[in-house]
């Protein structure tokens, strides 16, 4: 199989016969932006090199993402044998989700874009290709991904603008020069620089951090924006302002999984995997920011740990769907707070952050609004 026969079937998978990004999809060598990638295996990070087209291709076309670089280490520099420890810290995005977050920006023939998270590259390459290079500008805080996307991006005839630059702070962009932003990576607000490189009537799209919620807003008159909440869902990786992400709370959640809290209770509701209950999951991270999550299940036991960087901690376990006892302490009690959510939800029948109205002052700060709900970001 060619490339090109694989991309085409990328195509017909990820977008409709009359979509204007199928041309783009099918167009597009995915695999030269992803020459090595992480995979999990046996609970470590294992580098994958793959030694003919097919293998090569079977990943690269797949719609899935690809992880690229787990903690400082990319794969491109990495050796066989090394297992990097950290979360990861870049991938190439699955296809179908890049033409989604494309779709939502309303793109139009002559617009110019600002792609915030160049990642890989492929998603530059699918604008560069539907709107022309000279309209698209990407930008990446890490270096080695600005030097790599330009370069692979260049082997295939395109040359839009890829820079260096903390896609949260200053923009390479004079006042209203993007009709469109779109982020590949997440922000808990809109950033101020957003706004002012934005065209008047100018749209973004990105997504909260710590939610799977995607924002579109368009500018306003005075400098802000207005939009909603899509009903749609995305994840994506914060956005990073250094070579890694801070340390997490690994000695926190470790603790937590053995020892007695302050408060013991019996929770009203089923233990679940919070951090894949993606609506609840997304509440929750507009409540209560900054939760991590562990869950384990084992001998029908199921077990699930949060915990915060203000050392409140909550542990709940259970047989099945009984109703678990829960161990809590710290300034917060942070399980009753997920349960709050719950109640809310049997209460009304939804949450109310998805579909929100979103409001945007100039600088920056974001405001969400649903009825008599509303949340400050």
């Amino acid at each position: 199989m060619t490339w090109e026969i694989a991309a085409a079937v990328l195509a017909d998978r990820v977008t409709r016969r009359s979509s204007r990004w199928r041309g783009p999809v099918a167009a597009t060598p995915r695999h030269l932006f992803v020459p090595h990638w992480w995979e999990a295996d046996a609970g470590q990070w294992t580098l994958q090199e793959p030694v003919n087209d097919e293998q090569w291709f079977s990943a690269a076309y797949a719609d899935r993402s690809l992880i690229t670089r787990v903690g400082p280490l990319h794969a491109d520099q990495a050796k066989a044998g090394e297992h990097p420890t950290g979360r990861p810290t870049s991938s190439a995005t699955l296809p179908s989700l890049i033409v989604r977050m494309l779709q939502h920006a309303h793109l139009d023939d002559g617009d110019t874009l600002l792609d915030a998270g160049t990642g890989s590259g492929y998603g530059t390459a699918l604008a560069a290709h539907r709107l022309g290079p000279p309209a698209v500008t990407s930008v990446d805080i890490d270096t080695y991904l600005v030097q790599a996307a330009r370069e692979r991006l260049d082997l295939i005839g395109l040359h839009p603008a890829v820079e260096t630059v903390d896609a949260t702070g200053p923009l390479p962009a004079r006042v209203g020069q993007f009709d469109r932003i779109v982020a590949t990576v997440a922000v808990r607000s809109v950033p101020a620089s957003w706004l002012t490189a934005l065209s008047p009537g100018g749209r973004l799209v990105t997504t909260i951090a710590g939610t799977s919620l995607i924002l579109t807003a368009d500018k306003t008159e005075d400098g802000g924006a207005v939009g909603r909440v899509e009903w749609d869902r995305a994840g994506f990786m914060h956005a990073r302002h250094h070579t890694d992400y801070p340390a997490g709370q690994s000695a926190l959640l470790a603790s937590a999984h053995h020892q007695d809290g302050e408060d013991v209770t019996i929770g009203p509701y089923p233990v679940l995997d919070v951090a894949n209950a993606w609506d609840l999951d997304s509440m929750l991270g507009i409540t209560a920011p900054g939760i991590e999550h562990a869950y384990h299940e084992r001998d029908g036991r199921r077990i699930a740990v949060m915990v915060h960087a203000d050392g409140s901690w909550a542990r709940a376990t259970a047989i099945g769907s009984e109703r678990p006892t829960v161990h809590q302490s710290g300034p917060r009690r942070l399980w009753d707070i997920l349960d709050a959510i719950r109640s809310y939800w049997l209460q009304h029948g939804e949450l109310p952050v998805r579909g929100a109205r979103v409001h945007i002052n100039p600088d920056g700060q974001t405001r969400l609004a649903r009825g008599a709900w509303h949340a400050v970001l």
